[in-house]
């Protein structure tokens, strides 16, 4: 938490820490969200909408403050991750820039949110589903961590592991080996661009009979 001249500076964060060898705890690491929900964590044009009196529209006196750029993580005994907290999960890329910002390929994603608001609906599973979708596109396996909603560990290729997740309303721990990453998938290096070039060939290809015409 930063102070600043208006107040203080709120963030939401991912604490990694171990039990130290003196007593008490040691941080290890820290991740500040990057991506905020906006009416969630934020007011968009917040100080603006504070004047005009629309503050009071949405449960939120103070704004959270979006981390830095993210970068993965590398902690003690594990290999480097990029965490994604809550709706992070949703952005493609998001693992692939972080890495190449960092000078290091993440070998891991570790999804935590909270998805208490969505109630016993199918919102916690479409959340999975589509936090699963980073995992394929990066060949990298996802570890997903939620208090009410749907844990578990995804491969490489966006498969949920048998025996290793929890449903919603579950409590427990899951004891399972990180699956393997697999090589960099063609969307890591390349993006969206495959994609818009053939976009460009297929409108290229159906202008012809058009300009023939003419």
């Amino acid at each position: 938490m930063l102070f600043r001249s208006a107040g203080l500076d709120y963030f939401n964060t991912l604490v990694a820490f171990r039990r130290a060898e003196a007593g008490g705890l040691e941080v290890l690491g820290l991740y500040d969200k990057h991506r905020l929900v906006p009416f969630g964590e934020y007011l968009p044009l917040g100080d603006t909408m504070t004047r005009l009196g629309l503050r009071s529209l949405v449960n939120m006196p103070e704004d959270f403050t979006a981390g830095p750029p993210p970068q993965p993580l590398t902690l003690p005994g594990l290999p480097p991750v990029q965490p994604l907290i809550c709706y992070e999960a949703l952005f493609p890329r998001f693992t692939g820039q972080a890495g190449a910002r960092g000078g290091v390929r993440a070998e891991w994603i570790l999804n935590i949110s909270n998805d208490a608001w969505f109630g016993a609906t199918s919102g916690p599973w479409q959340h999975l589903n589509l936090a699963s979708y980073r995992a394929i596109e990066e060949g990298l396996p996802l570890v997903r961590a939620t208090p009410t909603g749907v844990s578990g560990v995804i491969d490489a290729r966006g498969r949920l592991q048998a025996g290793a997740w929890m449903s919603q309303g579950r409590q427990g721990v899951i004891d399972s080996a990180l699956p393997p990453p697999d090589a960099p998938t063609p969307f890591s290096r390349f993006g969206n661009l495959p994609f818009a070039l053939m976009l460009l060939v297929s409108g290229a290809m159906g202008a012809t009979p058009l300009l023939r015409r003419r």
